[in-house]
Order: structure tokens, then C-alpha cells, then sequence
């Protein structure tokens, strides 16, 4: 229930629309209730069934009958009847015209519930922990961005209008059949509660069947989404068909699943409109009954039947709307699981704030495990940084030297110890002023589908174009930036695939540099590379890291060389600190990395 709680909750930003649109639903269903009655003169004169006195009746029925009768002898049949036609189109136009306005009222209401869905979702995601994303599939994650939003709007806010609407004209049309027929209306109602109990019964089994659709359909996205990134290496391997049989299974699963679902939601008007009808045909057959024993006029009898037919429609679009629900509420419960995640430690911001670097990092018995974890990622770990150091983070592959640099940079929160810049703890700094610091270069070269210009000078509002220049220029980008079409304003397509390896990195290096931080982090930003590339790039670096106090996850010997101090971690403890000459005569894992060449980081 929580998911449909948010929901609700989501309508307060949104009273004065709402309040409009349930005063043009009121309207609309006290003339949709109006409507009924006027009726009865109309048969009266087509029945030749005129009262000629008023005696007998009560209430509102002797007040329209007197006033009928008036009519009649003050002006003649034939203008009483063309009176009560123009009443009807009155009546019936200020009907319609409600109904609009309450259609017009809601619509942004409906939409901007979506709306601040999608941006609650978005910024959730951007919050979210990175563990978080090592744990679920991207392409499901998608799906509940993107198609689940899209199944709530559909299924629960495009009938949102029924749940202000529907209810009104029901109950004020249900009053004026209790008033003709306090018996008829007891009928007609046990009826309608046994239909309400068929249709609950096929709505609760309709949720349970839309929740596994939205399941496969993410995974369905997942595989499509990973199908088109890993591309390159199903045709290198000649997996095709295998990746053909994979989603094929997925696809049919989903089929039959869908199948399934829509014949349980195409069930719903049939099955209304059979159990509509079948009440109709006994409410035929038992007001005809009272007509015939004089108990009820004809035209009495008839007004209760349209009373009726006002009720067969909402009713009807109420039981479509239930159906619905049920089914959006499974893609609501989906987005509820990332809504409810919580957003962890390292976003709780400290209130302390740092412009700049000017001495000293230290790690203080720094100790981290991975939520789920059985063994910590880092252990005890302890050394310290100065201005101007260029440090290398060298051991096995898993041994946690990324994991460290997360903790820096407050990806991830230590468990224990401390990390402080300049004498003041990270956890007590604001979060986005920390990272200010910080300019990162990954392993994989990470861009986003727009210009180059808008890739270097990401997350800034106004961008200088001539610093993005000299960016470029110091990462050795500026050459084959200006041999395209374009230059700067040159798209790169999606992850910048138009770019060679070489090219996107080089980029990502520009991007660090426009930053201008006092601190790097070069996570095997050349691994990736071919030698021509790799020698290109780490000129870039070489230059880059002038003045600058750097941490580089190295994997090249002529890397770990140059480094002031380098690092030896395994199985997240520091097992040596020192220079290469150093540790190569007395750390046997360092020796062994040199000699292989090959570590892998």
C-alpha cells in the first residue's frame, strides 16, 4: 500500500486543481441527477398521462407536477412540450460542459503526478549508493524509469477523474431511486453488491498477474540493453545464436505471461456489461411487476430506470478503473522498492567546507566492508599523502585499491578509522566540496552523448570556451579535436563511440583538467589502450600531474616508477609503502608484480 500512499500523497501539491475539479464533478452530477427527473413530463405528454391535479403527490414530485400543470393550461400542450425539450438541452449542455471542465482541472493534476514521479525517481537514482547498482540490472532499472511510470499513467492516473466523478453520481443517483422506490432500490442495489464481489474477486488476481509481466518486461529490457553494449563481443565469439535462444526464452515467457494478463483485463467490460445487463433485465422485470399492480407509474418507473442507465456508466468505468489500479499498482510497487532505498552514509552531508588542498591526507586505521559481505574490503589501513606526491596503488586485482579511493571520495562510507585532509575528517566535510578537490580518470572512458565541448566542461552551467581549450590542449586532445567537422560543438555519440579508445581518453583527461583540481585519481587510465594510444595519453598524464598531488592504480612499471611513494595493497591490508628500489628487494608481491609485468589491478 505504500506505493498508492505516495500516490496520494503526491495530490496535495495539487489542491486548487483538485478542489476545481471536484466542483465541476459536483456540478456535473447534480445535473446528471436533474436530468432524470425532467424526463417524466416528456412521457406524461407522449402517454397523454397528464395529471389534472396534483393531489396524492408530495415533496418535489407535487411541486413538478403543479408547475407542469401550469404550464399546460396557461400555454397548451404543444409549447409545454417544446419548454420541457429546450429544459432537457439546457441541462444536458451545462452537463457536458462540467464534465469538461472537470476533465480540463485534473489533466494537470494527472500529468504532473508523473512528472514529479520521474523526478523523484531520477534523483533517486543519482543518490543511490554505487553499491547499489552492483546488485541490480541496469535494463530493469530502466524499465522502472521509463515503463512503469508509463504503466501508472495508464492504469491509475488516467482514471483518476473516475474517483472524483464516478462516486458522486452514484450516490445522486442512487437518492433519487431510493426516493421514487425505497423497495426497487434495495433490489437493485443486493444486485450490484454481487457484481462488485465478481469483479473484486477477477481485480485482486489481475494485480498478481501484472506484477510478474513488469518483472519480465525488465528483464526483458536488461538483456536488450546488455545485447547492444556487449554487441562487439557476441559476434567476436560467435554467440549469436545463443544470445538469440536467451532472449527468445525471455520473450516467449514474457508472451505467455502478457497473455495471460490481458485476457484477465479484457474480462473486465464483457464480464460488466454481461452482469450490467443481467441486473437490467430483472430490474425490467420487476418494475414492470409494480407498474402492472399500480404500485408505480410508468413514467415514474421510467425516470428510475434512466436513474439507473446514469449509474450502469459510471459504475462501469469505475470497474474498468479498479482493474486498473490493480494493475498499476504492481508497476507502482516496483518503483516503491527504489523510492524506499535507502540513501546511504556517504550523502549525509557534514556541515564543514574546503576550497583547497594545501597539506597533508591521511589514512588513519581506515576499515571498510561491503553491505552483504563476509570479509572486509580494506583493513587497518594507514599512510599519509603530501601536497605534491605522486602515489602508486599497486597489488592483485580485488585487492582494494579502487574500493580506498571510493572511500576518499565518499563513494562509499569506512566503517572504522579516519581519513582526513589537511587535520580535518572527510565524514565532517560537505560532501560536493570534498569532491571539488578531486578530478577522476577512470579505466573505462566514460562520456555522455553530446558535444566535446559540453563532455570537457561537464556539470558546468557556463562554460569557457577558451578554458575548455587549454584543457584540450594540456590533454593532448586539441590535434584531433579540430580535424572534425565540427570542432568543440562535434557530437560524440552514445558512450562516444564516434571516438577512438585513445580519443575518449584523452577527453576524459581534458574533462579532469577544466576541472583544475589540486588532486587526481588515475584508476589504470591507460590499461585499456593500445601502446600508440597508451604513449599519447600518458604524456597527457605526465603532464597533468605536475604540481598536482596524484594516486594512480598502476599496472605500468615505468607508471609505478615515477611515483613518490608507492603503495602494496592485498586483500584490502597494506603490506609495504616505499620507492620501487626499495620495495623490490624486500616485498616478494611487489617483486613478483615487477617481474611478471602483468599485474592485473
Amino acid at each position: 500500500m505504500k506505493g498508492l500512499e505516495r500516490l496520494i500523497a503526491y495530490l496535495g501539491r495539487y489542491k486548487a486543481a483538485i478542489v476545481a475539479s471536484i466542483l465541476s464533478n459536483l456540478l456535473l452530477s447534480v445535473f446528471t441527477v436533474v436530468s432524470i427527473p425532467v424526463i417524466i413530463p416528456f412521457f406524461q405528454l407522449l402517454f397523454d398521462r397528464v395529471p389534472s391535479t396534483a393531489t396524492g403527490k408530495t415533496g418535489v414530485e407535487a411541486w413538478m407536477n403543479a408547475q407542469f400543470l401550469q404550464l399546460i393550461q396557461s400555454q397548451g400542450k404543444e409549447t409545454a412540450l417544446v419548454f420541457v425539450c429546450i429544459v432537457i438541452v439546457i441541462i444536458f449542455f451545462l452537463k457536458n460542459l462540467f464534465r469538461y471542465l472537470a476533465l480540463y482541472y485534473i489533466a494537470p493534476v494527472r500529468n504532473g503526478i508523473v512528472r514529479d514521479l520521474r523526478h523523484d525517481l531520477f534523483t533517486h537514482f543519482l543518490a543511490l549508493p554505487l553499491s547499489f547498482y552492483n546488485e541490480e540490472r541496469k535494463g530493469d532499472l530502466m524499465s522502472r524509469a521509463s515503463l512503469d511510470v508509463q504503466e501508472i499513467e495508464w492504469s491509475i492516473l488516467n482514471v483518476i477523474e473516475s474517483i472524483f466523478k464516478a462516486p458522486i453520481i452514484i450516490a445522486g443517483c442512487l437518492i433519487f431511486m431510493f426516493y421514487i422506490s425505497v423497495k426497487l432500490s434495495l433490489f437493485v442495489f443486493v444486485l450490484l453488491l454481487f457484481t462488485a464481489l465478481i469483479i473484486g474477486g477477477v481485480g485482486r488476481s489481475l494485480r498478481a498477474s501484472s506484477g510478474t509481466v513488469q518483472q519480465k518486461l525488465g528483464n526483458l529490457s536488461s538483456m536488450i540493453e546488455e545485447t547492444l553494449s556487449g554487441l562487439r563481443i557476441i559476434r567476436a565469439y560467435n554467440a549469436q545464436a545463443y544470445t538469440q535462444r536467451k532472449f527468445n526464452q525471455e520473450n516467449e515467457a514474457y508472451y505467455k505471461t502478457l497473455n495471460t494478463l490481458l485476457r484477465k483485463r479484457d474480462m473486465a467490460a464483457p464480464l460488466s456489461e454481461f452482469l450490467g445487463v443481467t441486473v437490467v433485465a430483472v430490474l425490467l422485470w420487476y418494475g414492470t411487476m409494480l407498474v402492472m399492480q399500480q404500485t408505480m407509474s410508468p413514467e415514474t418507473f421510467f425516470a428510475f430506470v434512466f436513474a439507473f442507465y446514469q449509474i450502469i456508466e459510471p459504475s462501469k468505468y469505475f470497474a474498468s478503473a479498479w482493474y486498473n489500479v490493480q494493475k498499476g499498482r504492481a508497476a507502482m510497487d516496483r518503483i516503491e522498492v527504489i523510492l524506499a532505498t535507502e540513501i546511504s552514509k556517504p550523502h549525509s552531508d557534514g556541515q564543514m567546507d574546503i576550497r583547497e588542498f594545501n597539506h597533508e591526507i591521511t589514512f588513519d586505521h581506515v576499515g571498510f566492508t561491503y553491505a552483504n559481505a563476509e570479509k572486509p574490503a580494506l583493513k587497518n589501513i594507514s599512510f599519509s599523502v603530501k601536497k605534491g606526491e605522486k602515489v602508486a596503488l599497486v597489488g592483485p586485482s580485488g585487492g582494494g585499491k579502487s574500493t580506498l579511493m571510493d572511500t576518499l571520495i565518499r563513494f562509499q562510507e569506512i566503517d572504522n578509522g579516519s581519513i582526513t585532509i589537511d587535520g580535518k575528517d572527510i565524514r565532517q566535510l560537505k560532501v560536493d566540496a570534498l569532491r571539488s578537490l578531486f578530478g577522476v580518470v577512470t579505466q573505462e572512458a566514460i562520456l555522455f552523448n553530446d558535444s566535446i565541448g559540453q563532455n570537457i566542461a561537464f556539470g558546468e552551467e557556463n562554460i569557457d570556451e577558451n578554458k575548455i581549450k587549454d584543457a584540450a590542449i594540456t590533454a593532448n586532445a586539441h590535434d584531433f579535436i579540430s580535424a572534425t567537422t565540427e570542432g568543440y560543438a562535434h557530437n560524440i555519440g552514445d558512450k562516444g563511440n564516434k571516438l577512438s579508445g585513445g580519443q575518449k581518453q584523452r577527453l576524459t583527461i581534458a574533462r579532469a583538467v577544466y576541472r583544475n583540481p589540486p588532486i587526481l585519481i588515475l584508476d589504470e587510465a591507460t590499461s585499456s589502450l593500445d601502446s600508440e594510444s597508451e604513449k599519447i595519453v600518458q604524456e597527457a598524464i605526465d603532464h597533468i600531474m605536475k604540481d598536482r598531488t596524484s594516486f594512480v592504480i598502476a599496472h605500468r612499471l615505468s607508471t609505478i616508477k615515477k611515483a613518490d611513494k608507492i603503495v602494496v595493497i592485498e586483500k584490502g591490508e597494506v603490506l609495504a609503502i616505499g620507492k620501487h628500489d626499495e620495495l623490490y628487494s624486500q616485498s616478494a608481491l611487489y617483486r613478483n608484480l615487477v617481474d611478471n609485468q602483468n599485474m592485473a589491478i
